[in-house]
C-alpha cells in the first residue's frame, strides 16, 4: 500500500517514543523540565559511591544541554568526568551498562511497528535523548525498521518543543492528521495534540492494541 492508495485524512504513518514505550525501565519524571531520574541514575550514583541528590547536582546542566545537542558527546563527557571525579572512558561505559541493564526492550511492542510496516503505514521514532542514552538504547539492529527517526541531541531541540514534531511531519512526508504520535508522558502528547496529529498516551502493552484499534489500525 502507497501512501498515495490511502484515504484522505486517513493515518499514514505511526510514531513511536523510545524511553518508557519501545524501551522500559526506570521511573517516571514528574514534569517535563526535571532531570530524569530513572533507575540508571541512581545505579550509577550507587557505583560512585554517592548521594542521588550529588550526583544529580553534578550532571545537571551538562545533561539538559546534551539533551538539547548543545554538547557534543566529548564534551559531556569531559565535563562529566571532571563532575564525578571518574575517567571519561570507565564513565561512559559504566553509563552504556547501567542503560542496557535497567532498560528491556520492548519486544511485543517492536513486533507491532513491524506489522504496521507491512500493512504499509510508514513507522517512525521521536525521542528525547542525550548522547549515551542514544548509543546505549537506539541500535542499529533493532531500530534499522524504522524509515526515520529524529532524536533530541541530533537536531537541538526535545518536546515538547511544537518545532520537533514539525520536523519529524516533513520528514515523514505527512500532514498531522495523518501522523499518530506515541508517547507515555502526558506534556509530550497535548503538543501534538493541538498540532493535529492523532495521539496515544502508552501505559503497557495490555492497552496498545484496544487504543490502535480506536484508529482502525489492528494487529495481533
Amino acid at each position: 500500500m502507497k501512501k498515495s492508495d490511502v484515504p484522505e485524512g486517513a493515518i499514514k504513518a505511526v510514531i513511536f517514543d523510545i524511553g518508557g514505550v519501545l524501551q522500559l525501565g526506570g521511573r517516571q519524571r514528574i514534569n517535563p523540565r526535571t532531570i530524569h531520574t530513572s533507575g540508571v541514575h541512581q545505579r550509577i550514583a550507587d557505583k560512585l559511591k554517592i548521594s542521588l541528590d550529588q550526583y544529580l547536582d553534578s550532571i545537571d546542566t551538562a545533561y539538559a544541554k546534551s539533551i538539547e545537542g548543545q554538547l557534543s558527546e566529548q564534551t559531556l563527557l569531559g565535563i562529566l568526568s571532571l563532575n564525578l571525579n571518574y575517567p571519561k572512558e570507565k564513565l561512559k561505559k559504566l553509563y552504556i551498562d547501567s542503560y542496557r541493564k535497567i532498560y528491556t526492550k520492548n519486544k511485543w511492542l517492536f513486533n507491532v511497528a513491524s506489522q504496521l510496516k507491512k500493512q504499509g503505514y510508514d513507522i517512525g521514532i521521536l525521542s528525547d535523548q542525550w548522547h549515551i542514552s542514544k548509543e546505549a538504547l537506539i541500535t542499529e539492529k533493532d531500530f534499522k525498521i524504522f524509515e526515520n527517526k529524529i532524536i533530541s541531541c541530533d537536531v537541538g531541540m526535545r518536546k515538547p518543543d511544537i518545532r520537533i514534531y514539525k520536523m519529524i511531519l516533513e520528514k515523514m512526508g505527512v500532514k498531522p492528521h495523518e501522523a499518530l504520535f506515541i508517547d507515555n508522558q502526558e506534556w509530550n502528547i497535548i503538543p501534538a495534540h493541538k498540532l493535529g496529529m492523532k495521539t496515544i498516551l502508552f501505559t503497557d502493552n495490555r492497552k496498545i492494541k484496544e487504543q490502535l484499534a480506536h484508529y482502525g489500525i489492528h494487529v495481533k
